[in-house]
């Protein structure tokens, strides 16, 4: 019954995408969202993973699959283990477009809208010029983000001050002037003995912040951060995931002023953020 019901879910998918226009499947919200800024009512972005989760660790659903089946043009960054079993089987026509690295700082992030850009006009070059003035407003508001953000890091006092930082978070953390000290893999990957090293690593450095990431668990960073008497910070690599962070400007904005809050370096105070 499950498999009728799942090949008819994408023998209708499919049909209506072939009427309609393009279809993209993003496996996160940071190319879904991208694809949508260049893209805009000229393409159809499906999402497939929310943002709370680690895709790396996602369980794909029946739409899912079916959105994949019926995608011309598919987004990802190269953590999903399922994504290439799942294209040879059910769609090996589509464009399959890793985008490898981080997206977590402004430099970065237009780095990749770029290549989605490039990618959008290969699948549909009627309405190139289109994307194009799409990415330039996009890339201004980047570029201006990139220039608040370093200000406010400059007024904050920031440069050198020395943090412990989950490894998916130390790139923007760096980008913004912190000393990151020590780093640390997903809390699945870490043992007792680490917990002792990076808690000795950090009150050597006399690190103030712990810096966390949400999707990978947060748990590990909070127990480090008590250990070294440091505060902890959490951190979200998609947008969506916490209060006022809908979009990608707006999350990497609320990760810097949390650090910045939290820290308080020019005050000399520290708040639990």
């Amino acid at each position: 019954m499950f498999q009728r019901t799942l090949t008819l879910m994408i023998l209708v998918l499919a049909t209506f995408a072939s009427a309609a226009c393009a279809q993209v499947v993003a496996t996160h919200a940071v190319w879904g969202e991208l694809a949508s800024v260049v893209g805009g009512d000229e393409i159809t972005v499906i999402t497939i993973i929310p943002s709370g989760f680690c895709p790396s660790h996602y369980d794909l659903r029946p739409s899912d699959i079916a959105a994949i089946a019926s995608a011309q043009l598919i987004l990802y960054s190269g953590i999903e283990p399922w994504l290439d079993t799942l294209l040879a089987s059910l769609n090996p026509g589509a464009t399959a477009a890793a985008l490898p690295g981080i997206w977590n700082t402004p430099d970065a992030a237009a780095e990749k809208l770029e290549q989605i850009y490039a990618l959008l006009a290969e699948l549909d070059p009627a309405h190139q010029p289109l994307f194009r003035d799409r990415t330039d407003a996009y890339l201004a508001q980047l570029t201006a983000l990139r220039d608040e953000l370093q200000t406010a890091a400059v007024a904050h006092e920031i440069a050198g001050i020395p943090v412990v930082c989950m490894q998916w978070q130390a790139a923007y953390v760096a980008w913004l002037g912190f000393d990151v000290a020590a780093t640390y893999a997903p809390p699945t990957d870490l043992s007792l003995r680490d917990l002792v090293d990076l808690t000795a690593a950090g009150q050597t450095a006399g690190a103030v912040a712990v810096i966390d990431n949400l999707q990978s668990g947060i748990d590990f960073g909070a127990k480090l951060a008590r250990e070294i008497g440091a505060v902890h910070v959490v951190f979200s690599n998609f947008p969506g995931s916490m209060p006022f962070t809908s979009t990608l400007l707006e999350l990497l904005r609320r990760n810097a002023e949390s650090l910045f809050t939290a820290v308080k370096p020019s005050q000399g105070e520290i708040h639990e953020n």
